[in-house]
């Protein structure tokens, strides 16, 4: 069971009203987005094997089955063999976004100065322009990929018209050896958001989780009468000593953040923690890593049944 989350109200109510307010924020976080892009190396994703490129890879033996044009004639005057120059192979795939817009996420603490919302939007319109800039495709889930310098905007156009408030990303159909990112808080049951990303992982799609967090949701830090009460639904709590219940919060969520990467680590996917009180670029340079990383296995892991000493080895 996921941790209680404060509830923020906002200053106005009705879908329509709301809708209204994610459009009036969608033209600064796109700018937003656009200079995080700015601060991050790009280009296109090297597969980490010999192939069409233009980035030298290795040289090797010549073989009876090469070109003779292929031959580095340079790198073969100063040895007894001759040598073809490889490059690495480079080439585009599509990369899938999915950002959770859940009422969960628009929760700010005094600690930062922006909703988990908004920093999961400009994270995912970031990755969307740094990604059409190295020249991959990139795509909401359940929507079509978009290529070239208009990806972004396209993606953003896309947020806007999501009504979707749901918490786990959507049973879409998406491409063979292809990745998704996920932009969430991930406060639901473990079990729920495992069911779906296998569904997704058995697509033969990688996917990468990017926990979004206010700082306040990581230390709790509350002291006094305090009143709780869900975004999604409600149910409310009053502590009268909120600082009592520090210990144990951090303790189900240090079991839940656990449970989160073991999930992936089965899947042969990534996770990685957020928080709104960081700068944006420190998730889209990690992110940023993960794909341009060596050469993933996209093939499917079913779910292996635990083991003794996996806990304690996960904790270690």
């Amino acid at each position: 069971m996921a941790p209680a989350r404060e509830k923020t109200h906002l200053p106005f109510s009705g879908e329509e009203a709301e809708a209204h307010a994610l459009a009036a924020r969608i033209p600064a976080l796109l700018i937003e987005s656009q200079r995080v892009a700015h601060t991050v190396a790009h280009g296109t994703h090297g597969r980490r094997r010999a192939g069409p490129g233009e980035t030298f890879w290795q040289f090797r033996h010549y073989d009876l089955n090469d070109a003779r044009s292929g031959i580095d004639w340079r790198r073969s005057a100063s040895s007894d063999h001759l040598f073809v120059r490889e490059r690495e192979w480079e080439a585009a795939h599509t990369v899938w976004l999915w950002a959770d817009l859940s009422p969960s996420m628009r929760f700010r603490s005094t600690l930062s100065r922006v909703t988990k919302e908004s920093r999961a939007l400009v994270l995912t319109l970031a990755l969307a322009e740094l990604l059409a800039r190295g020249g991959e495709r990139v795509g909401l889930m359940g929507g079509p990929p978009f290529t070239g310098r208009f990806a972004a905007r396209r993606v953003a156009e896309m947020l806007l018209a999501d009504t979707s408030e749901a918490s786990l990303p959507p049973n879409a159909k998406l491409s063979r050896f292809s990745e998704c990112i996920l932009f969430s808080d991930f406060l639901e049951p473990v079990a729920e958001l495992g069911a779906r990303c296998e569904e997704i992982a058995s697509q033969g799609v990688r996917g990468h989780l990017i926990q979004v967090l206010d700082p306040a949701e990581e230390t709790l830090p509350y002291a006094g009468r305090t009143e709780f009460a869900e975004s999604e639904g409600r149910d409310r709590v009053i502590a009268g000593r909120a600082e009592a219940l520090r210990d144990r919060y951090r303790e189900r969520l240090g079991r839940h953040r656990l449970d989160l990467g073991e999930m992936t680590r089965r899947l042969g996917w990534s996770f990685a923690v957020h928080h709104t009180d960081r700068p944006p670029e420190e998730a889209v340079l990690a992110i940023h890593a993960h794909l341009a990383g060596p050469e993933r296995d996209y093939r499917y892991r079913p779910p292996r049944a635990a083991k003794p000493g996996d806990l304690e080895a996960s904790r270690s």
